[in-house]
C-alpha cells in the first residue's frame, strides 16, 4: 500500500515518523515537501535567524521537493505554497491514500479538494478551540472550516483539545483517529547529566539550587515577561531562572534584568536540537507561560517531560489538559494571571525533592506519547483502507 504525505518542509517532529514508517515496511511512503528545496534552510522570524537543524531530517525515507512558484514563498500565508505540478507528481506515485499536514496553503487545500472521492484523504493538524472567538467572523469561520473538513475522510488528532476542534467543525467520532503529538523521547531521555552540571556551573548555579527554565521564541505569544515578573516577586534565594531563546522580546527582557540587577536570571541564545536535552536536564522545572493566540500544543513540554522534569504551564497551552496533572507532575495556572503564576511558582519551588518526584511522574506520563504510536495509527488506517 502506497501513502503520499504532503507537508511544507522538513520538521524535527515529523521526519522521524516518516523514517520509522519506511523502516517498519508496512507502508510504501513518499513525502512531498511543498515549500520547495529552500525549505531546509528555513528563516524563522520568531527566532529572528535562519534555522538549520543539526539532526538529519531527510534520511531513511523517499521524499521530493515540489516546485513552489509563489512570489513570496513561505508557510506564514495562504499563497506562500503554490505547486503547479503537485497533482501530476502525486499521481505518478499512484497512492492508495493521501495524508495532508495543514490546509491553510493554496496547494494543500487544492490537493484536499482534488482527491476527495478518488482516494482516502487524511489530515493532520493540531488546532484547538482554546482561543475563543465571537461575532460575525467566527460564524463565517465556522461555515468555512466545516467546508474544508468535508473534504477529509479521516483526521489524526494529537490530543483532547484538537479532537474537540475537529468535532466542532463536522468530523464525527468514526472519522477521528488518535495519533499523539510526540518528540524523540529516547534522544531527550539519554543521560546528559555531566553536561547539564557543567551548564549549571557555567551560570554559577549550585547543584542544590532550583533552576526554572523557559525555552522557546521570545515573543508575546509565549509571554516570557509574565514568568519574569512572577520570578522577581516570588523566587526564593536558591531559585534561578534561565531564559533560553531569541526573539522580539529579547532586548526588553534583558533590559529589565539589567535595570533590576537580577543576578539569578540568566540568558542563553537559541540552542539546536543536539544541545536542547542538556538544557532541559539542567533545570528542575520547565515553564511555558503562553497566553496565545495559537499555542496549539507546546512540544517543548513533551521534551522537558522526556527529560523527567516538573512542568508549569498556562491553561492556554494546548497540551496542558493531556500532559500536565496538577499535584502529580506539575501545575497549570490561568493564562495571563500574574497572581496565579506566582502562587504556582512559589509552591513548585518550595522543595527540590518535590520537583524530582514530579519529574519522575512526567517521564511516566510521556512514555506513550511517542513516534511509534503515530506510526501504528497510520498503519492501522492503511490496513482499514485495504479492506
Amino acid at each position: 500500500m502506497r501513502l503520499v504525505i504532503i507537508t511544507t518542509h522538513p520538521i524535527q517532529y515529523y521526519a522521524p515518523v516518516f523514517k520509522l514508517l519506511q523502516e517498519r515496511g508496512q507502508i510504501n511512503i513518499k513525502v512531498f515537501y511543498t515549500w520547495g528545496d529552500g525549505a531546509i534552510y528555513k528563516h524563522d522570524p520568531g527566532f529572528g535567524k535562519k534555522i538549520i537543524w543539526d539532526i538529519p531530517l531527510l534520511e531513511g525515507y523517499d521524499h521530493e521537493f515540489l516546485t513552489n512558484s509563489s512570489k513570496q514563498p513561505g508557510s506564514s500565508h495562504f499563497k506562500g505554497i503554490v505547486n503547479p505540478d503537485a497533482i501530476q507528481r502525486i499521481d505518478a506515485f499512484q497512492p492508495n491514500a493521501i495524508l495532508v499536514y495543514g490546509w491553510a496553503y493554496h496547494s494543500h487545500l487544492k490537493i484536499l479538494r482534488y482527491y476527495k472521492g478518488k482516494v482516502p484523504v487524511w489530515f493532520r493538524g493540531d488546532s484547538n478551540l482554546i482561543d475563543k472567538q465571537t461575532g460575525l467572523k467566527n460564524i463565517l469561520r465556522n461555515v468555512f472550516l466545516r467546508w474544508v473538513y468535508s473534504h477529509v475522510d479521516k483526521a489524526f488528532y494529537v490530543g483532547s483539545a484538537n479532537k474537540a476542534y475537529f468535532k466542532k467543525y463536522g468530523l464525527k467520532e468514526n472519522r477521528l483517529v488518535f495519533a499523539p503529538h510526540a518528540i524523540d523521547n529516547i534522544r531527550f531521555a539519554e543521560n546528559r547529566h555531566t553536561e547539564a552540571l557543567a551548564l549549571r556551573k557555567s551560570l554559577n548555579i549550585r547543584e542544590t539550587d532550583i533552576l526554572v527554565l523557559f525555552a522557546g521564541k521570545l515573543d508575546p505569544k509565549k509571554d516570557p515577561e509574565l514568568l519574569l515578573g512572577a520570578f522577581m516577586e516570588a523566587a526564593r534565594e536558591n531559585v534561578h531562572l534561565l531564559i533560553l531563546g531569541n526573539g522580539l522580546l529579547e532586548l526588553q527582557l534583558k533590559r529589565t534584568v539589567e535595570s533590576k540587577k537580577l543576578k539569578r536570571v540568566h540568558f542563553l541564545d537559541f540552542q539546536n536540537q543536539q544541545q536542547m536535552p542538556v538544557a532541559y536536564q539542567a533545570c528542575d522545572v520547565f515553564c511555558l507561560p503562553s497566553k496565545g493566540p495559537g499555542e496549539t500544543w507546546g512540544l517543548a513540554v513533551n521534551e522537558a517531560m522526556a527529560c523527567s522534569k516538573a512542568i508549569l504551564v498556562s491553561d492556554n497551552v494546548g497540551c496542558a489538559v493531556d500532559l500536565v496533572k496538577d499535584g502529580y507532575n506539575g501545575m497549570t495556572f490561568k493564562s495571563g494571571d500574574a497572581t496565579d503564576i506566582r502562587r504556582c511558582l512559589d509552591q513548585l519551588t518550595s522543595s527540590k525533592a518535590l520537583l524530582k518526584q514530579y519529574g519522575s511522574h512526567s517521564s511516566l506520563v510521556i512514555k506513550d506519547w511517542n513516534f511509534l504510536n503515530i506510526a501504528l495509527a497510520i498503519e492501522n488506517e492503511i490496513n482499514e483502507a485495504k479492506r
